[in-house]
C-alpha cells in the first residue's frame, strides 16, 4: 500500500572481530537493514550496544550477546531475524546452523576456509533454508572471477598466474585465491602469496599472451568492503527459495540481462 513504510531486513551477526566490526558498522548505517544483535563467544561485551561501542549514530542498538551466556535457541526465539551473517570461524556454523535452519532463517557465510565436512553441512542445512557461502563476499573480487573466466574462454591457451597479497601474519593461501584458481581450473601452485604490512587483501589474475599482458585485479581498501558485499547479497537472496547458493548464482542474472 502507498505510504506504508518498507520493513527493514533484520540481521543477526555472528562474530565481532576486525571484519565483523567493520560489517556491523556498515549495517548500522544502512537504512534498509536493522542489525538486531551480534553474537560472540567472549563475555567481555555482553549486553553492550554495538552502535555505542563503535561510536556510530544509529537507530539500531545492535545488542552484543555472548554464546556463553545465552543459548542460540533462546536468542533466536527472543530475537528472530531474517538473515544470519557469519564472520566467525570455520566451525562456527555448527553452533547456530541447525537452530537457524529449523526456523527458516537464511544464512550468509563469509568464512574463508571450510573443509569438505563443513561444506556438506551447509548443503544439508540448505534443504531447510536458504544458504549462501562465499570465501570473499566483496562484490569486486567476485566480478574479477567472472571477468577472468570469460577471458579464459576466449583464450584457453593463455598463461595464467594468480597473485594474492595480505597482511603480515595471515596464514595459509587465501581462500579467495583458491576459489579463483578453482574457477579457472588452475592448480594451487599457480597462486603466488605475498605477506607484508597491513594489506587488507589484494588479488590479481595475470594473463600472459605472446605480445601483451592483461591484469585483472581487485583490492579491498578497508574491511567495510565486506559490509558492502553483505548488503548486496542480503538484498539478492531475500526472495530465494531454499537451497545452496554461491556468488555466481547471484551475479549470473545481472549478466543475463540485455543492455
Amino acid at each position: 500500500m502507498r505510504g506504508m513504510a518498507k520493513r527493514k531486513i533484520k540481521i543477526g551477526l555472528i562474530g565481532f572481530g576486525k571484519t565483523g566490526k567493520a560489517v556491523a558498522g556498515v549495517l548500522l548505517q544502512n537504512k534498509d537493514f536493522e542489525l538486531d544483535w551480534i553474537l560472540r563467544r567472549k563475555k567481555t561485551l555482553n549486553m553492550r550496544n554495538a552502535s555505542e561501542f563503535l561510536g556510530i549514530d544509529s537507530a539500531d542498538a545492535g545488542t552484543i550477546y555472548s554464546s556463553e551466556v545465552i543459548p542460540i535457541d533462546e536468542l533466536l526465539d527472543k530475537h528472530p531475524v531474517d538473515i544470519i551473517i557469519d564472520f566467525s570461524s570455520a566451525v562456527g556454523v555448527y553452533a547456530y546452523g541447525k537452530a537457524a535452519a529449523e526456523r527458516g532463517i537464511k544464512i550468509i557465510s563469509a568464512i574463508s576456509h571450510y573443509t569438505d565436512k563443513e561444506k556438506r553441512y551447509l548443503k544439508m542445512l540448505a534443504k531447510q533454508t536458504t544458504v549462501f557461502w562465499s570465501p570473499n563476499i566483496t562484490l569486486g573480487v567476485n566480478y574479477l572471477m567472472f571477468a577472468s573466466r570469460y577471458l579464459k574462454k576466449i583464450a584457453p591457451w593463455v598463461d595464467i598466474e594468480i597473485v594474492e597479497e595480505h597482511f603480515k601474519g595471515k596464514e595459509g593461501i587465501s581462500g579467495t585465491a583458491m576459489k579463483i584458481a578453482g574457477a579457472l581450473e588452475l592448480d594451487n601452485n599457480q597462486i603466488n602469496s605475498i605477506r607484508v604490512g597491513g594489506i587488507v587483501g589484494k588479488h590479481e589474475v595475470i594473463f600472459g599472451f605472446p605480445h601483451q599482458v592483461v591484469r585483472i585485479s581487485h583490492e579491498s581498501i578497508s574491511r567495510e568492503a565486506f559490509g558492502n558485499g553483505v548488503v548486496f547479497v542480503s538484498k539478492n537472496i531475500l526472495d530465494k527459495e531454499n537451497g545452496y547458493y554461491k556468488f555466481e548464482d547471484i551475479l549470473a542474472p545481472f549478466f543475463a540481462k540485455s543492455a
